[in-house]
């Protein structure tokens, strides 16, 4: 998995592949706001040009005369904890804010216009005034584990930001999301699932394999390099909840000439174990060793998934490589 702090590699709340909006600002002359959540990287194009400057994939504000600073309002696809953030400035190089601060309200209802540019309460700074470099990532940690549901981003005094990641665990709350043994997507990011591990991650998109809906393209899921020796692939899964597995899906869509010859599907309990410690848990076989086929849904059920009891994780294994799409783990909350 990639380097850094360790909260990069949770679920991005605001990401618009979950539903993360950019919803209020108070400039983006230059550049949308829209652009601050979107899932592909940064890009930077030469001699692109639009009527009011040059075009920018974030978003940037005009340059300020008068005191104060700039700001935009993100409503995250998924009311969360944030353990992190990546305030992103890629491609601003002399327009980039020199500072940045981030407050945070908790309103599912959604948050009146009224308060978009109130200062103080209901807002709490969850990220004190900090520095900025330009033309790269700025990973800043967030020490409030309160669940929100907006965040203000405020740049001073003015400039361009390329992408806001917010990095943190999804607060499900399973009384409404799976009441009285309702069977749902315990692995799915929505209901707090993460993408934990995986041998290899050559290809794809990193965490497609849980993300809502069907694969768009080849490109969003899950796909290791060709495997030159002996071995397989595999990925672990964090279920959102530990719970009673009754059905599974494994999509090879999009995949024609690179899905894997086989899979299979273990399982372990061990709520909270980290990914070193997962390497060494016990593991019991759910879905033995079957077959798939190109670019089809693949469900598993009943007879064909062994009574293995709750489980916390899920490890995915393809032999002997190969791009999966999507992964669902359909099952009920184990009783506490």
């Amino acid at each position: 998995m990639a380097a850094g702090p360790e909260f990069i590699n949770l679920a991005d709340l605001a990401s618009a592949r979950v539903g993360g909006r950019a919803i209020a600002t108070n400039d983006d002359f230059f550049a949308p706001k829209s652009n601050l959540v979107k899932h592909e990287p940064a890009l930077f194009i030469p001699g692109k040009y639009t009527t009011k400057g040059k075009w920018m994939d974030g978003w940037e504000s005009r340059r300020r005369r008068v005191p104060g600073n700039d700001w935009c309002i993100v409503q995250l696809g998924m009311r969360g904890i944030v353990h992190g953030v990546n305030v992103d400035t890629s491609f601003f190089t002399g327009n980039y804010p020199s500072h940045c601060s981030i407050e945070a309200v908790d309103m599912p209802a959604g948050i009146k216009p009224s308060l978009h540019a109130v200062e103080g309460a209901p807002w709490t700074t969850i990220l004190e005034k900090t520095a900025l470099r330009g033309n790269g990532e700025n990973l800043l940690a967030v020490a409030d584990r309160r669940p929100w549901t907006h965040l203000r981003l405020s740049i001073y005094p003015d400039g361009g930001v390329a992408r806001l990641r917010v990095y943190g665990e999804v607060a499900v709350d399973w009384a409404r999301v799976a009441p009285k043994g309702k069977v749902v997507d315990l692995a799915s990011i929505n209901n707090g699932g993460l993408f934990l591990d995986a041998s290899d991650t050559h290809y794809g998109t990193k965490g497609a394999l849980i993300m809502p809906g069907r694969a768009t393209n080849m490109g969003d899921g899950w796909e290791t390099r060709r495997r030159r020796g002996p071995g397989y692939d595999w990925a672990i899964v964090r279920l959102g909840a530990t719970g009673i597995v009754e059905k599974i899906e494994i999509d090879t869509n999009h995949f024609k000439g690179n899905y894997p010859d086989r899979a299979s599907i273990e399982g372990c309990l061990a709520p909270g174990a980290s990914r070193d410690r997962l390497h060494t848990a016990s593991w019991s076989m759910l879905l033995p060793e079957t077959k798939l086929s190109a670019n089809k849904r693949h469900f598993f059920a009943g007879k064909q998934l062994n009574p293995i009891g709750a489980v916390s994780h899920v490890r995915l294994n393809i032999f002997p490589d190969g791009g999966v799409s999507r992964l669902r783990v359909y099952g009920s909350l184990a009783r506490t």
